[in-house]
């Protein structure tokens, strides 16, 4: 008599704890993928979902953006240097059911795809490349892993290398190399601008030609700049063309005077 109230109230409080159990909530972000009897029954939501007991499971699935650091990895690049480089990647999750279905774990999947990607891409390319060339080997690798997690439902949004670590023999070589890269185009510019310079004087010069008296005016003009400055001794040259006419005047000027009219007789 006294046991059958009690029993009573037990299946009451299961049948209302059951019946609190089959509702679910999901957040905007967030996906339910359904199995009924162990087999794919459908996605549910967001919002609130009923989930019937022992007879449905349910899997949640975030499709928010999220952010995977990838580890520093041992990378030879194709010039023989061994260099340490990690990357971040983002991606997000585009079809919960092939991301519960096609794959275990496709956090871990993802995570280990991207540091062997990583390698066997930087691998094919040389140190400079890995330094100058970062945008287009980012490029690079996000398109090969947004092929290869396709099946799995998954969108790789971006990869980012962050580090390239060099050893402190190989960064003081690549001083150097940058040094020599220096002096080598001090040397092509400075020769470029001799010849320019060249070019130039070679005009200047056939255009003088052509008046003497502006080479005369030249001549001068350079005393005077010479002048200007503040020296106890000036040194100049003296065109040996200046000399042969003080030569000329001097030798016209000490030739006799020859008359035009008849000689005077005594």
């Amino acid at each position: 008599m006294f046991g059958f109230p009690y029993f009573m109230t037990t299946v009451v409080i299961l049948v209302v704890l059951l019946l609190i159990s089959m509702f679910r909530i999901l957040r905007e972000y967030e996906r339910g993928v359904v199995f009924l009897l162990g087999r794919f029954y459908k996605v549910k939501g967001p919002g609130l979902i009923i989930i019937v007991p022992l007879i449905q499971q349910m899997v949640r699935v975030d499709l928010r953006t999220l952010v995977m650091d990838v580890p520093t990895q041992d990378v030879i690049s194709r010039d023989n240097v061994s260099v340490r480089v990690n990357a971040v990647i983002y991606f997000r999750v585009v079809d919960p059911e092939r991301a519960v279905i096609h794959v275990e774990n496709y956090l871990e999947a993802t995570s280990q795809l991207s540091q062997t990607t990583l390698r066997s891409v930087l691998g094919q390319h040389e140190l400079d490349e890995m330094l100058s060339e970062r945008d287009q080997l980012n490029v690079d690798i996000q398109k090969i892993l947004d092929k290869q997690t396709d099946a799995w439902g998954i969108k790789v949004a971006n990869v980012e290398i962050k580090h390239v670590d060099l050893d402190e023999s190989m960064i003081r070589a690549i001083a150097r190399q940058a040094e020599a890269e220096r002096a080598r185009r001090a040397k092509v510019i400075h020769a470029l601008g001799e010849q320019e310079a060249s070019e130039q004087l070679l005009k200047a010069a056939q255009t003088l030609a052509q008046q003497p008296q502006a080479i005369q005016l030249r001549y001068m003009q350079t005393l005077t700049e010479i002048a200007g400055q503040h020296s106890h001794t000036i040194v100049f040259p003296l065109p040996v063309d200046l000399l042969s006419q003080f030569q000329d005047w001097a030798a016209k000027a000490k030739a006799p005077v020859t008359g035009t009219g008849g000689e005077n007789t005594g």
